[in-house]
């Protein structure tokens, strides 16, 4: 029965293995396009004499949830217009002496959960005419990484639950076949304490020995899975997926402790009716 218990065990944890890694890709997937959006554009007014720019420039820093905050004049972002527009760029020429752009700064945010904060302060500082940011897509990614733990933490409590159910009934079994045995324990005046530990360390070595195949499978299995898929997958998504090396430690700790607590609790449930003698 240990074979099957151990088996069991492996089974449960590596498919738990596999809906970790998708979560937590997802999850990286979502937090490196969140970065791609975290930066906000003040545009300025045009006529600001009377207003002194580097007390606008330190006003936004000082805005919590703000990182940095750098100023782009109108002839620095028609410049820049002119190598994006590259071989066309002789035809922003006109532009020079009648520069329609304005003044402005890129403001960097710590996270884009301070986006709206920032931007509604930021509206109420005299000389800023508007503000440009991603306001559609940082809520939805919000939404989205919101639904991905969530569901993420629904499918992993259930995983465990099931595999405690299977490893419950798998020991049952071995259980059974010593009923006589604990009888006998049981009325020459052994405590449940001392016939429940055998069963809760064997539930424990066949937890642990489950969880190390696990990982081991997960990590082999993942590295070539990364090394064959994640450039190109880079290339679809322009994010990577998460190293080998950042999960395994995570994977190892988590695979040892959920092991070690199903065949142990496994155990002790399986036991709760052979001792009621």
């Amino acid at each position: 029965m240990g074979v099957a218990s151990i088996s069991s065990i492996s089974a449960v944890l590596i498919i738990l293995g596999l809906v970790l890694i998708l979560i937590l890709s997802i999850n990286n997937a979502v937090m490196e396009t969140r970065t791609k959006f975290d930066e906000i554009q003040i545009l300025l007014e045009d006529d600001l004499e009377n207003i002194d720019l580097d007390s606008i420039e330190e006003e936004i820093a000082s805005e919590e949830g703000v990182l940095s905050v750098i100023f782009h004049s109108k002839d620095r972002r028609l410049e820049s217009m002119k190598e994006d527009w590259g071989d066309d760029s002789n035809l922003l020429d006109g532009l020079e002496d009648d520069n329609p752009l304005q003044d402005s700064y890129k403001v960097q945010l710590v996270d884009i959960e301070y986006a709206d904060l920032v931007v509604d302060n930021i509206s109420q500082i005299e000389g800023v005419e508007s503000i440009n940011y991603y306001k559609d897509v940082i809520d939805k990614l919000m939404i989205f990484s919101k639904y991905i733990q969530i569901g993420g933490t629904i499918i992993v409590g259930m995983l465990v639950l099931v595999s405690i159910f299977i490893i419950a009934n798998t020991i049952k079994i071995t259980v059974a076949s010593r009923k006589r045995e604990i009888n006998i324990m049981k009325y020459v005046g052994a405590t449940n304490g001392y016939i429940r530990g055998p069963f809760v360390i064997e539930g424990i070595l066949f937890g642990l020995f489950g969880a190390v195949i696990s990982i081991l499978i997960i990590n082999y299995g993942y590295e070539y899975f990364f090394q064959s898929v994640n450039d190109r997958f880079y290339l679809l998504f322009t994010v990577y997926l998460v190293p080998p090396a950042t999960l395994f430690k995570d994977i190892a700790i988590i695979f040892t402790a959920i092991g070690v607590g199903i065949g142990s609790l496994g155990s002790i449930l399986s036991l709760k009716r052979f001792l009621n003698v």
